[in-house]
C-alpha cells in the first residue's frame, strides 16, 4: 500500500499511468464502449464497478494533461439522430477537469462517435469500466510533468 495514491487506481493502472509519456493517450471507457475491440492494440485495465468520474478526478490527480494541444480531453459527441440530450455526465467531468486544470472546460473537446473509435484504437490503455451514463467515454493525453 501507498500513502496519497487513491484506492481506485489498481497496481496495473498505476504502472501504466506512469509507463504512459508525453503525448500518449488513454481512454476511460464507459460500460457499453466496446473495449475488447478496440484496445486489440492497447493495454486493457478493468475497472468493473467504478464510474469514469471517480476515475477521471483519480487520474488527473496524477495525470498532467497535454498543454501543447487544445483539447487534451476529449468526449464522444451525441449522435445527430440521437434524441440523447447533452449527457449530465459532462457537467462532472467540467468541474473535474477545472478542479486540477486551470484551462477548465477550454481543454474540453467533442470528437464524432466513428473519429473518437479510430483514436481509441490508437490509445496505449482503455479502461474499462462499469459506467451506466451514455456517451460517458473520456480520451485524455498526457502532459509533460514539471517542477
Amino acid at each position: 500500500m501507498l500513502k496519497g495514491i487513491p484506492e481506485i487506481l489498481s497496481p496495473q493502472l498505476l504502472k501504466v499511468l506512469c509507463e504512459m509519456g508525453h503525448s500518449d493517450t488513454i481512454v476511460i471507457a464507459d460500460g457499453n464502449f466496446p473495449v475488447e475491440s478496440m484496445g486489440r492494440d492497447a493495454v486493457i485495465v478493468r475497472a468493473d464497478g467504478h464510474g469514469v468520474p471517480e476515475l477521471l478526478d483519480a487520474i488527473l490527480g496524477l495525470f498532467p494533461l497535454d498543454t501543447y494541444i487544445e483539447s487534451p480531453v476529449k468526449l464522444m459527441e451525441v449522435m445527430k439522430n440521437d434524441p440523447t440530450p447533452t449527457p449530465a455526465i459532462w457537467a462532472d467531468y467540467e468541474a473535474i477537469v477545472t478542479k486540477h486544470d486551470e484551462r477548465g472546460k477550454a481543454c474540453i473537446g467533442l470528437v464524432e462517435r466513428f473519429a473518437f473509435y479510430e483514436q481509441a484504437k490508437k490509445a496505449y490503455c482503455i479502461i474499462a469500466t462499469g459506467e451506466k451514463a451514455v456517451y460517458a467515454n473520456v480520451l485524455l493525453q498526457k502532459g509533460v510533468v514539471k517542477n
